[in-house]
């Protein structure tokens, strides 16, 4: 099966102090469609930057990286937004949710700015709320959720938009261990069922552990560590 995710010869630096610090020394790799890969590595090593990359928030200093059929890398600031409307999906460690908006209205919002009809937008909502258990939390507003709970609206917000590839960056890292493992197979369990592509960076070996290949991000270089699971496997919550 050909690659879905895969990079060329990736590279990004940064000047700090007058001096460049490589993040990513020519990073060649791919992923295939429905694989769940984990990227570990030290604080500061670059994986949240990877992350960035491929959804287009950032843009490289070299190389390439296709989605598909798309590369990212070759379109221009606009193209890379609406590209990333459609087919990417984010789940950030610190939630990322709008206050000011209810829960419901959070999770269709993807969805309404990838161009998706309000009416399919709210259902997809409403059907996504369900099966991370939250229906009963839709008129909310997500300071009267916890931690937990507002994980995994951002874990339908995520979703909404019927998107290829979801990433997540450290997403159980703001979370106690108990509601974090919860969380992780919930999102996991979402992802496979809808066959999803996900890139996950974290600390914890034991949620890279729930991935179909581990890869260390070390000094510019990323490197396969382990096969953790057989592609696919289940995980229930």
């Amino acid at each position: 099966m050909p690659d879905f995710i895969r990079f060329e010869q990736l590279r990004k630096s940064y000047v700090e102090g007058g001096r460049a610090r490589v993040v990513l020394d020519g990073v060649t790799a791919g992923f295939g469609a429905g694989e769940f890969a984990a990227v570990v590595g030290r604080s500061g090593s670059g994986k949240s930057t990877l992350l960035n990359l491929i959804a287009g928030i950032d843009t490289p200093s070299g190389g390439s990286i296709w989605i598909g059929d798309a590369c990212v890398t070759c379109m221009k600031d606009r193209d890379r937004t609406l590209f990333r409307r459609a087919h990417v999906g984010f789940v950030f460690q610190f939630f990322n949710l709008i206050p000011t908006l209810r829960v419901c209205e959070n999770v269709l919002l993807p969805a309404a700015l990838a161009g998706v009809g309000q009416a399919e937008s709210r259902a997809r909502a409403e059907r996504l709320l369900a099966e991370v258990g939250l229906a009963d939390r839709a008129e909310a507003f997500p300071d009267r959720l916890s931690g937990g709970e507002q994980q995994r609206v951002a874990i339908a917000r995520a979703l909404c938009a019927g998107p290829d590839v979801v990433l997540a960056d450290e997403p159980t890292g703001n979370l106690d261990a108990a509601t974090g493992a919860q969380v992780l197979a919930l999102l996991v369990r979402l992802t496979r069922a809808q066959g999803k592509t996900m890139m996950m960076v974290t600390h914890s070996a034991e949620v890279a552990s729930q991935a179909d290949r581990v890869f260390r991000l070390e000094n510019g270089v990323l490197s396969p560590e382990s096969r953790a699971r057989s592609p696919r496997s289940e995980v229930m919550v």
